[in-house]
């Protein structure tokens, strides 16, 4: 035994001081490896849709009202199993309108807290004792552990039980319990939680998702453009401002800036009206979705505001591709190429004709107003504790890409050449491609919030967000431009098209994938890549298993602003211990709706890929991670029973 084995035993031996304490970890390791592996749900492009996403984990995908429905079967009416699910949604509201009717509540209490116990002790039985007594609350872990693991049925327990239920109405404390038990259950129906990426823009919401998944339990975000867009505006990139601000009053979406990050746009709207006072900014007025109402006058403030910030995106957009020349998108600084006396834009040596050229703060130079209002609005973003808060929280949880249980996952894309290869793309002078691309970009997104930075990487770090938002060889972008200048001032709608690169050619091809999935390192004979960023046209009959069912394309439209172009609402792919199911979802009515009427998301659950036999935690990484620690620790035993490491008995 060598001198780094010896070391890594004697610490391991700190641990587990005797014999019975290694051997008693080894019977309970070996016993986790033969539990069913936990449910794993896949989420991507939420897009601010915070009640659809909430009601999504709440509901555990309809996986709650699956098991309510096996549960009680035909011993308790539909209504009831309705009113149920509800209950364990929404127990705070449900609560209310439940005691406002009800004229036995203490009989409602008996029925329903046995009926609670029963849902919690199914969702609880492929975990451990240790790992469901972690996922309880403390005030009521005792009470609601012996509830799980005593049964009415046996006699001699049945009393017991009784009194358990009794002197939980009794001393009233039945609504904080019931509210207790059904965030238990919300909890254990998801045992891991994968989000592929954008949480941010479109809806109104996305600092009330991360609100939630601050306090989440277990779950991990594979970066989306969306989602690095608002971290370059947190690190300070003016353009990813500039981006973040026109996106939001494209979508008349303000509610995440001022009220989720109290982002002052008081300096943009005074600006926008002093500059644009005169001018109907039709291109700029805003796609309202459905109940956001606005009155003609707020409607011509934004539209004003979203011509402001896009003129001074473009500027900015064109100051770090000058800084930039190696990024080879100078060509992109189309503001720079108007003709404002003959209304004409060149590119590429041809002149288009524009639809406005009222731009009073000139082409090329950002203006001492434009200036001073980006100073404002810079420190505004840099200032805001619940915005860093935030992005912490997404830097702390979230890479590139991940490989779980045989599953590569990320956001968007793999930057491709024609033939299928891996391409080599160009950051700060050397060549990356695939796995080794990912990682850099992650090390470098890291780098532009890490104090210790050096000043050059750090400023290169706080630039390479604008290239990873609309660069060509971003894996988060990966087209051949984002025509935002041109879908806003030209007339040739020839200049909107965007060329996407190979990697969306060629995922339906299965060698491809398993180029990729070789490249990453991704074992298995049941192995997949699964991602999101382009909608899946499901209502066209687009097929979201592409590949042969190599590749698992869940994004299905979350945003209310993608329901007509999907004919949906969202995907959730699962991956339990009988094998992979896809659920696509119709659009969510309202949270209001869920409680008071009991509506539920309707979704469709389809057969994607089954296990020959029933996957258990061995069978998944972290049963590798369980089976190197037994191999370790039966080495501890061989030291002690020889004699190499001495017992440490009291």
């Amino acid at each position: 035994m060598n001198t780094t084995d010896m070391h890594y035993l004697n610490l391991l031996s700190q641990s587990f001081p005797t014999v019975a304490d290694a051997a008693k970890e080894i019977i309970n390791l070996e016993a986790i490896m033969n539990l069913p592996k936990g449910t794993e749900h896949f989420l991507a492009d939420i897009h601010g849709e915070n009640e659809a996403f909430e009601h999504v984990l709440k509901n555990a995908s309809g996986n709650i009202k699956r098991k309510v429905g096996e549960i009680f079967g035909n011993s308790i009416r539909e209504s009831e199993k309705k009113e149920l699910c509800t209950l364990i949604y929404y127990p705070e509201q449900k609560l209310e309108l439940v005691k406002a009717v009800e004229q036995d509540i203490d009989d409602w209490y008996h029925i329903t807290i046995h009926q609670l116990v029963k849902v919690c002790r199914d969702v609880s039985s492929k975990y451990t004792r240790s790992k469901v007594r972690k996922s309880l609350p403390e005030e009521f872990s005792y009470i609601i552990e012996e509830l799980l693991h005593e049964r009415t049925d046996d006699q001699d327990k049945a009393a017991y039980v009784a009194v358990i239920v009794d002197t939980i109405i009794s001393t009233g404390r039945a609504d904080d319990f019931i509210c207790a038990i059904s965030k238990v259950i919300q909890r254990l129906a998801i045992d891991q939680l994968h989000i592929l990426g954008d949480i941010y823009d479109r809806g109104p919401g996305a600092h009330i998702i991360l609100d939630v998944m601050r306090h989440y339990n277990s779950w991990d975000i594979q970066w989306g453009n969306h989602d690095i867009l608002w971290m370059g505006a947190a690190a300070g990139n003016d353009a990813c401002i500039c981006n973040v601000l026109r996106l939001s009053l494209r979508y008349a979406n303000l509610a995440t800036l001022e009220d989720g990050y109290g982002i002052n746009l008081v300096p943009l709207a005074t600006f926008a009206l002093e500059t644009y006072g005169d001018d109907p900014c039709t291109p700029f007025i805003p796609k309202l979705l459905k109940g956001n109402k606005m009155d003609e006058k707020t409607l011509q403030l934004t539209a004003k505001m979203h011509k402001a910030i896009s003129i001074i995106q473009f500027k900015e957009e064109a100051r770090i591709f000058h800084r930039r020349p190696e990024w080879q998108m100078e060509d992109r600084c189309l503001i720079e190429s108007v003709d404002q006396q003959r209304q004409v834009c060149t590119i590429g040596g041809r002149e288009y004709a524009m639809n406005s050229c009222n731009f009073p703060t000139g082409c090329l130079q950002m203006t001492a107003e434009e200036e001073a209002l980006m100073q404002k609005l810079h420190h505004s973003f840099r200032v805001s504790e619940k915005l860093r808060k935030h992005i912490r929280t997404i830097l702390s949880h979230g890479c590139m890409y991940t490989i779980c249980n045989s599953n590569l996952l990320f956001h968007a894309s793999v930057p491709l050449n024609e033939d299928g290869s891996l391409k080599d793309v160009d950051i700060m002078g050397q060549q990356f491609r695939g796995k080794e691309l990912m990682s850099y970009i992650g090390q470098l997104v890291r780098a532009a919030f890490e104090n210790d930075t050096d000043p050059d990487t750090k400023a290169y770090a706080r630039d390479y967000f604008l290239y990873l938002w609309c660069g060509k060889d971003s894996p988060l972008f990966d087209k051949s431009k984002m025509a935002t200048f041109e879908r806003y001032f030209l007339t040739d709608k020839d200049t909107y098209k965007e060329e996407k690169g190979a990697y969306f050619r060629l995922r339906d091809d299965a060698e491809v994938c398993d180029r990729i999935l070789d490249a990453f390192g991704v074992s298995g004979q049941n192995r997949h890549i699964i991602n999101g960023h382009v909608p899946v046209h499901a209502s066209k009959g687009e097929n979201p298993i592409k590949a042969g069912g190599r590749l698992m394309v869940i994004d299905g439209g979350f945003s209310e602003a993608y329901h007509n172009e999907t004919g949906i609402a969202g995907y959730t792919l699962i991956y339990h211990s009988r094998g992979f199911q896809l659920v696509q979802h119709e659009p969510f009515t309202s949270t209001k709706d869920a409680i008071l009427r009991g509506t539920d998301i309707k979704s469709t659950m389809q057969i994607v890929e089954m296990s020959a036999h029933r996957m258990l935690v061995a069978d998944t990484d972290k049963g590798a991670e369980l089976r190197e620690q037994v191999t370790d620790l039966k080495q501890l035993l061989h030291a002690y029973r020889h004699g190499i490491i001495k017992e440490k008995r009291n």
